[in-house]
Order: C-alpha cells, then structure tokens, then sequence
C-alpha cells in the first residue's frame, strides 16, 4: 500500500484538498483519500505540486502516428483529408513501429484511457497488450454513395472482428463525419452496435461542412468531384450539419462530438435537448495545425456542456499529451479555470466513454492511476499548467 501526498489533492469526486493523501493499494485501488495529519510522516510520500487521476484521451488516431511531420500546418481541413489520404499506403513496418512508441508516450504522459478512431486494424495487437484502456472506434464512411455502403459494411465489419473487446477494452461502429456517411451507413450504425455505447462524430471542424448542408455550396462539393463521386442527390437541409447527424443517429447512446470548431450556442443547446447523453471533444492543438482555429469554449461553458479532452493524431498535432492540450486551451482562453480543464481530461472523458466505473477520480475502489503535476504552486492554481512537469506515479 502507498500513502501518495503533494499540495493539493484533486480526486474529482470532491473539492481540491489542500495537503491530501491518496491511499493505493497494491492492486491500484484507491483505498481512501485523506488529509496528511491524519499520518505518520514516515509513511507518506511526499511531492512538491498536485496529483491527480489519470487522464483520458477522448479522441485519437493512433493507428496515423507514422505522418507525425508530413503534412503542412495551416492548410485547413479539406486540403488535410487529401494529405492523410496520400501518407496511408506506407510501410507497414513503420506504421507498426510509431504505433508502439504512441501507445507508450500517452501511457507516459498519464494517459490510462483513450477513444481511438480506427479505419484499419493495426493498432489491434498493441491494444490487446496495452496498460492503457481502450475504446477503439471503427470509423466508416462511403462518401454519401449509396453503391459504396454494401462493400464498406463488408470492410468495416472485418476491421471491428479484428479489434478484441476483451482486457477492459470496449468497441463501436461510428460514423467518420456528417459529410461522409450516408442514411443506410448510419442505419447500419445505429442497428448493429451494442447497448451503452459510445458514438463519437467529427463535427463542425470547418465552415465549409456547414456551408454544404444550409445551402450545398462550399469547397465540399469540388472535394467530391476530385473523388469522382456526385452530390447530384444530396439534399440540403438548411441547417447546420450536427442537426443532420442528430437526426441519424441514436439519443439513447453516448454521443461524443468531436472538434466542433464551428459549432454555435444554439447547435449545443439543440443537441443537449435531442440526448442527455452528449459530450463534446476538443482538441486544440489540431484545430490549430489544421484550421488555426479553435472553438468557443465559452458557448460550452455557459450551457454546461460536458466537455473532454483529445489530442487527434500525429498527422496533426506535435504530441499525444493532453497534459499539452490544457496549456494550450489555457494560453488561449485564460478565462477557464484550471479546475475546470483537469474536470475535462479526467471524470468528463471516463464518463463519456463510458469507463467512469474504474477511471476518472479517485473514489475508493476504482482503479484511475495517479499522476503528478510537479509545479511551485503560489496563491494560485494557475500555476498548475506553468514550468509545470508531469510524473505518472501509479
């Protein structure tokens, strides 16, 4: 058993305390969390800063760590889907080596649960084996063609086998976008995943995905020609995009959002009246690599959206931390407190994916990890996410 004490305690299911103890036990289980003069000194060890749970990744494209690098930054959405395109068909020797070395950074960035997208199934055997939980996400998608939903069902359903369900991992069918699924794709979505799952669906990450669905104009529709594939079908619905994934999918799932660069007051107030299951994914360093954009937080904010935390794939971003993720949404949006985005990339993100039963605070029982944010703490919690190092001690 460990008697784990730094400065402040924040277990998440309660208020940050000041001069805490976590008590594990030897199979990771939280015993109890109490206040160190409840303690011999002898006993406790002792650490400069904060301790919290481990975080959780929300929403990950491991199986792409190899392109860390090869594509421009800035270039925006469309232009970035081209790109990964282009970098799929690599060597599968690399391809197998950057996904090992991702699975053991996140796991050393305090990572004990991540939502990984899945188009193939090479980060199947590293999951299997993994100290980290996974939920893995079979991503599909035909391009809105109808003659294209058989065979991706056929292919998709192959690359869900594949992926095992077993040592604490889950798994679901979900659709890649509102931009690239059609009515039977989500059909088959919605039917054959199981109950209590989560759904994620990259949403409202530019304008021009809202543009094709409130007036079919954009730089989508060029997109598709360069595909060789027809709109000619498409029918707008003068909404925004998110109201058309609503539509298709199902409110009695978790439904995870993800990006949502774009997304208004109103799409959140919407989506939060269709389920009472619906949490968002920001993931800021992509938005910038990509879009140089990012979010509203305020709008999420002021209508007490569940948020998360992810990192996108390295085709995207400079590192798989969400540790680094808080400091950027914190450079930029000095408003939210710090409270608040370890909220997010902890309890928040077990909760959507549905592993809040083991992960996310440190209720006695669960089993979240700890993890220290070695930091010279002032008045001020602020200096949580300043010169602050980070040290996975469970």
């Amino acid at each position: 058993m460990r008697k784990i004490s730094a400065d402040y305690i924040y277990a998440m299911d309660r208020s940050p305390i000041k001069d805490g103890v976590v008590i594990v036990g030897d199979d990771g289980k939280i015993v109890d969390v109490t206040e160190k003069y409840d303690h011999d000194p002898a006993e406790l060890e002792i650490y400069r800063g904060v301790i919290i749970p481990g975080m959780i990744n929300t929403h990950c494209h491991m199986e792409l760590s190899h392109m860390i690098g090869k594509i421009p930054t800035g270039i925006g959405l469309i232009p970035f889907i081209g790109q990964v395109v282009r970098f799929r068909d690599f060597p599968q020797a690399e391809i197998d080596d950057a996904i090992v070395d991702a699975d053991k950074y996140m796991h050393a960035q305090g990572i004990v649960a991540v939502g990984d997208i899945s188009n193939k199934a090479d980060t199947a055997k590293v999951k299997s084996k993994s100290a980290i939980r996974y939920y893995t996400f079979v991503e599909m998608f035909d391009f809105m063609q109808d003659s294209m939903t058989e065979p991706m069902i056929k292919q998709y359903s192959e690359v869900y086998a594949r992926h095992s369900g077993k040592n604490g991992n889950r798994k679901s069918y979900v659709p890649h976008a509102p931009y690239t699924v059609s009515d039977g794709l989500y059909k088959f979505i919605k039917e054959n995943n199981k109950l209590n799952s989560t759904v994620s669906i990259h949403n409202q990450e530019t304008k021009h995905e809202d543009d094709l669905f409130n007036t079919k104009s954009g730089d989508f529709l060029e997109f598709y020609e360069g595909f060789g594939f027809s709109l000619s079908d498409f029918n707008l619905t003068g909404k925004n995009s998110i109201y058309h994934a609503m539509s298709q999918m199902d409110p009695n799932q978790r439904t995870l959002f993800v990006h949502n660069t774009r997304t208004t007051a109103d799409d959140v107030v919407a989506a939060q009246k269709w389920s009472e299951k619906v949490y968002w994914a920001t993931c800021a360093n992509a938005n910038l690599y990509i879009e140089n954009a990012l979010p509203n937080y305020q709008v999420f904010m002021n209508t007490e959206a569940n948020m998360t935390i992810g990192t996108d794939s390295l085709s995207s971003n400079w590192q798989l931390s969400v540790f680094e993720e808080m400091k950027t949404i914190k450079k930029f949006n000095s408003y939210i407190p710090t409270s608040t985005l370890l909220e997010w990339a902890t309890y928040n993100g077990a909760k959507a994916l549905g592993f809040d039963d083991t992960l996310g605070s440190f209720t006695p029982g669960k089993t979240p990890g700890v993890v220290l944010i070695d930091c010279e703490l002032d008045a001020n919690e602020e200096a949580i996410l300043t010169n602050a190092e980070l040290k996975r001690l469970v």
